[in-house]
C-alpha cells in the first residue's frame, strides 16, 4: 500500500496504517471492524509515496524539503506499528550523479527505510529484436550497478542492507486497444519480460522484490473486452517462471550471445532450471556443461515460441502467443531452442 506523501500527512498515513493493522481497541481499528473486518489485515510493505521526484505529482517539493518529509511521514507510520517494512520512493535519474533523487533519500533517510524504489519503463520499441529484448535487461543492471555505486560511495549506507523495490517496470509503448493506456502487447515484449526476469535474477544482492506494472489493461499482463479476458503476450513469461522456475540462482557462464540464458535449482534442490532466450530469427543449438551437477533423467520443457516477433493475443481469439510443453530433452547432449522463443527446462539432478 502506498500513502499519499504529495498533498498528504503524517497523521493520515499513520490513520492508515492503524486502520489496515490496528487493534480494535484503537479508532482505526474499531472503523475497520465497523465495516465488517474486525481482525487486522497485517499489511506489511508500505510506500512512503509514489514517484515523488516527479514534477507532475501534486504535492511536489524540491528533495532537500521531501527527505524532510519522507522521515516526519514514516515515524508516524511506525509509531503506529514498528513491525512494517517501508519502502522509500528513488530514482536514479539519467545520471548516478550528485543531484540524483536516489542519492539524496539515501544520505538523508538512510534510517527511515527498509527499502527504496525504483521505476523504469521501455518507451521506445527497437526494429531489431535482440535489441528490443535487451533494453529491459540493461535498464535492470543500470539500476542495481548504480546502487552498487551508492554503496560505495554514501557513507550512512555503511553496516545497513537497502535493497531496491524495483516496484514498476515494463514495456510501455504502442497502440492502446484495450481502452485508456490499454498498451497491446507482442511475442517480442514477451521475451523482454523473460529477459528481464534472468537479470532480476542475477543481481538479487541489490534487488530485493521486482513488481511488473501493471496487471489489468492499463500496461497490463491481462487484457479484457467487455465480454472476454486473457493474458497478453508478456502474462505468460511471469506465469511460467513463477510456476516452474527455482528459487537458488546458480552461475552461468556463455558464449551464446543474445541469447539469454539463466538457472536456478529449485528450493528442495531436487530439480534444476534453465531458461533460455532466443531473440534470433533462426534456431540455436547449445550444448551445456553442468560442471558437477548430475542428471538424474530427461527434462520437462515449456517453450513460448512463433514465427512472427509481432504476433500477439487477442481476448476472445485463438491465443497467437502461448505455452506450449514439448517432449522432454535430455540436456546431456546437444539442445535446441527455437526462434523468438522462451525455453524453460526442469530436470531431476542427484
Amino acid at each position: 500500500i502506498a500513502v499519499n506523501t504529495g498533498f498528504g500527512d503524517a497523521y493520515s498515513a499513520a490513520a492508515e496504517v492503524e486502520y489496515a493493522n490496528g487493534s480494535t481497541e484503537t479508532l482505526m481499528g474499531k472503523a475497520r471492524a465497523a465495516n465488517g473486518h474486525p481482525k487486522p489485515f497485517g499489511v506489511k510493505w508500505w510506500c512512503v509515496g509514489n514517484e515523488m521526484w516527479g514534477a507532475w505529482q501534486l504535492g511536489y517539493m524540491q528533495l532537500s524539503q521531501y527527505v524532510l518529509k519522507h522521515n516526519w511521514v514514516e515515524e508516524k507510520m511506525r509509531q503506529v506499528d514498528p513491525t512494517i517494512k517501508t519502502v522509500a520512493s528513488g530514482d536514479i535519474g539519467t545520471r548516478v550523479g550528485t543531484n540524483s533523487w536516489s542519492r539524496g533519500m539515501l544520505k538523508s533517510c538512510a534510517d527511515h527505510m527498509n527499502l527504496i524504489s525504483e521505476h523504469f519503463y521501455v518507451s521506445r520499441p527497437n526494429q531489431d529484436v535482440a535489441a528490443h529484448v535487451q533494453q529491459v535487461p540493461a535498464n535492470i543492471k543500470r539500476i542495481a550497478d548504480a546502487h552498487r555505486q551508492f554503496r560505495r560511495e554514501i557513507p550512512s549506507l555503511e553496516g545497513k542492507d537497502i535493497r531496491i523495490a524495483l516496484d514498476e517496470w515494463n514495456y510501455w509503448y504502442g497502440p492502446h486497444a484495450f481502452g485508456e493506456l490499454g498498451t497491446r502487447y507482442f511475442l517480442k515484449d514477451a521475451l523482454g519480460i523473460a529477459a528481464g526476469l534472468h537479470e532480476y535474477f542475477r543481481n538479487g544482492d541489490v534487488i530485493f522484490m521486482a513488481n511488473y506494472a501493471q496487471t489489468v489493461n492499463v500496461i497490463g499482463c491481462i487484457k479484457t473486452t467487455k465480454t472476454h479476458a486473457d493474458f497478453d503476450s508478456t502474462g505468460l513469461p511471469l506465469m511460467l517462471y513463477r510456476r516452474q522456475f527455482g528459487t537458488i540462482p546458480v552461475k552461468v557462464e556463455h558464449q551464446a550471445a543474445p541469447l539469454d540464458i539463466s538457472a536456478a535449482l529449485t528450493s528442495d534442490k531436487k530439480a534444476l532450471t534453465v531458461g533460455v532466450v532466443n531473440p534470433k530469427s533462426e534456431a540455436v543449438q547449445l550444448k551445456l556443461n553442468l560442471n558437477a551437477i548430475q542428471l538424474a533423467g530427461k527434462a520437462q520443457t515449456w517453450v513460448i515460441a512463433g514465427s512472427d516477433p509481432m504476433a500477439c493475443n487477442q481476448p476472445g481469439e485463438p491465443r497467437k502467443v502461448d505455452i506450449a510443453e514439448d517432449a522432454p530433452t535430455d540436456l546431456g547432449g546437444a539442445v535446441s531452442v527455437k526462434p523468438y522463443s522462451i525455453t524453460v527446462w526442469r530436470v531431476p539432478v542427484q
